[in-house]
């Protein structure tokens, strides 16, 4: 049982360091769903593209969450975006 709790601990703690060394590349976006009008921020690390596909890129690529909420504030007080 010491041997498998250290095995635990020992991956555990080579994944943190391969998540601290590797460099956080994604960056999100707005879309904008045609039918409703509604705009939602999308993360670029998930793998896969928006469903159904009836959207559009309303913005360019900023690289935090909340810089791309601010985006999302500023597209609904323009009237660029609904709820």
């Amino acid at each position: 049982m010491r041997r498998l709790s250290m095995l635990c601990a020992a991956a555990g703690l080579a994944a943190a360091a391969f998540v601290a060394a590797s460099p956080a590349e994604a960056g999100y976006h707005l879309i904008r769903w045609h039918d409703s009008g509604v705009c939602q921020i999308w993360d670029e690390s998930i793998p896969t593209t928006p469903w159904p596909a009836g959207y559009h890129r309303a913005s360019a690529s900023v690289p935090t969450f909340l810089d791309a909420l601010a985006l999302k504030d500023h597209a609904l007080k323009a009237g660029h975006c609904s709820w």
